[in-house]
């Protein structure tokens, strides 16, 4: 995966290898106040097969640049730059195009399947339905089959096809989710925070599910979570972001146990480490709050909240740049965190 940054930091790969690929992706919303940003300058890209993270604290954007990769963003939002879907722009598709890439060609995991799953339907129905409306030579019972076939993929027995979804468990609701977003064999599938209303053992269980099945099917997969032990564990590559802005990418591995900047550094801070004493006694965590996206503050935006802050800090947003080991960072003082660390 590759990033555009300054200096050549990375050379951009042909659109044509990439599943996905936001290009200058923007977002706003209207208010009465006037337009808030939401999304701002995001470049990423995911290329086939490929697991992208993408961290950061509630606020931050994620899940509006998870909408917006769909088209499934409110009438208020005012979307600019590019999404490219296997080289074709979203933004540009008219809606039959777009009835025919969604669930197809990319499909979406919602947060709570209770709120995404009609509570006056059978669930076997809510996971045949895609198929039967994309496939119109698809019989019912072929599609029935495919339904058992896909429980059985996520965990579930067949007869749990005929539930309706309050006779299912929180994980049972969410593996269903899943059974849908692999209904119409996608290229691509967005996860956004797949797993935060289940207990933290269903919470391992879902997402080893999604690993494997992503992996047994070459599906190339977004992964939105606050959690960024969880996306190192589960993402080959991992972006965070804060206040609308990418502000890390790089390898997951790398970019959870030695982040290039200082917003990374708090997140990866945040959680306990087994074997870690100090850690464990007293995660460090980070003070304060994100900022308030229709007032930003003037130069880098986690200035606030950043321990290692400089005078130049204050005068100008800093722009990605290239940090080391295949990663960038949006800071211009990573030789100090790097010096602390």
């Amino acid at each position: 995966m590759t990033q555009t940054v300054q200096d050549g930091a990375l050379e951009n790969e042909a659109p044509g290898h990439d599943v996905l690929r936001l290009e200058g992706l923007h977002v706003s919303y209207k208010t009465a106040a006037g337009p808030v940003p939401a999304v701002r300058g995001v470049d990423l890209a995911l290329p086939a097969g490929g697991r992208l993270g993408l961290a950061g604290e509630s606020g931050c954007g994620k899940s509006t640049l998870a909408g917006a990769v769909l088209r499934l963003l409110p009438k208020s939002a005012r979307v600019t730059g590019r999404i490219l879907l296997d080289g074709e722009d979203v933004q540009t598709m008219t809606w039959g195009r777009l009835r025919a890439v969604r669930w197809a060609q990319a499909s979406i995991v919602f947060q709570g399947a209770m709120h995404s799953l009609n509570p006056v339907r059978r669930v076997g129905d809510q996971i045949a339905e895609p198929i039967l409306l994309h496939d119109k030579k698809v019989s019912r019972a072929a599609a029935d089959r495919r339904v058992a076939t896909l429980l059985d993929q996520v965990g579930l027995v067949a007869a749990r096809a005929a539930a309706y979804p309050h006779e299912l468990s929180g994980g049972q609701r969410q593996r269903v989710m899943i059974a849908m977003a692999l209904a119409c064999s996608p290229r691509l599938i967005v996860a956004d925070e797949p797993t935060t209303a289940l207990d933290v053992m269903i919470q391992a269980q879902i997402l080893r599910l999604i690993g494997e099945l992503v992996s047994e099917h070459g599906i190339s997969l977004l992964m939105i979570s606050h959690d960024l032990a969880v996306l190192a564990e589960h993402c080959d590559r991992l972006a965070v972001m804060y206040a609308g802005r990418i502000v890390e990418e790089g390898p997951a591995d790398r970019v959870f146990a030695d982040a290039r900047h200082p917003y990374g550094r708090a997140l990866a801070d945040a959680f306990p480490r087994i074997g870690d004493a100090a850690s464990r006694r007293g995660p460090r965590g980070l003070p304060g709050d994100p900022p308030d996206p229709a007032h930003l503050p003037e130069g880098c935006t986690f200035a606030p909240r950043c321990p290692i802050t400089a005078e130049e800090c204050l005068t100008a947003e800093p722009p990605l740049i290239a940090a080391g080991d295949g990663r960038t960072a949006a800071c211009v003082r990573m030789d100090v965190l790097r010096e602390g660390s």
